[in-house]
């Protein structure tokens, strides 16, 4: 009898672990389909090979961004909204930190949707994953 106690004993409490496991969505999960509309800029060259607020390596040319609050290794995709032209990119950095801008891209990024002679494109940006 204490035997079948101590086994019954066990299954509730593995009952229990289990249950408080299931869990939360992801941080990332909750910024599924955001969506932003505003003013794309690109980093610097004196900005490569420089540790990002992830800790990456910044290198120009790579897929990347920088986002104020999205979760990092999010995936976004900005759209050039004079030219329709898109992007993905995945956000490794914080900023931008100009009053009026929403997103910083690669230099990679940037030129595949406008011309960095630009310097500034109006953007939406979505969060794909």
């Amino acid at each position: 009898m204490q035997r079948i106690t101590r086994a019954l004993w066990l299954i509730m409490l593995a009952s229990v672990i289990s249950g408080c496991s299931i869990g939360q969505a992801s941080a990332g999960d909750q910024w599924l389909g955001h969506t932003e509309t505003g003013v794309a800029s690109y980093y610097a060259d004196r900005y490569v090979d420089r540790h990002t607020a992830s800790g990456e390596l910044y290198q120009s040319s790579e897929m990347t961004a920088a986002h104020r609050t999205l979760p990092f290794g999010s995936l976004v995709r900005v759209t050039n909204i004079k030219n329709g032209r898109s992007v993905v990119v995945r956000v490794n950095d914080r900023g931008p930190f100009v009053r009026g801008r929403i997103i910083d891209l690669s230099r990679a990024a940037f030129d595949s949707i406008g011309n960095t002679s630009q310097g500034l494109l109006q953007v939406r940006i979505e969060v794909i994953q």
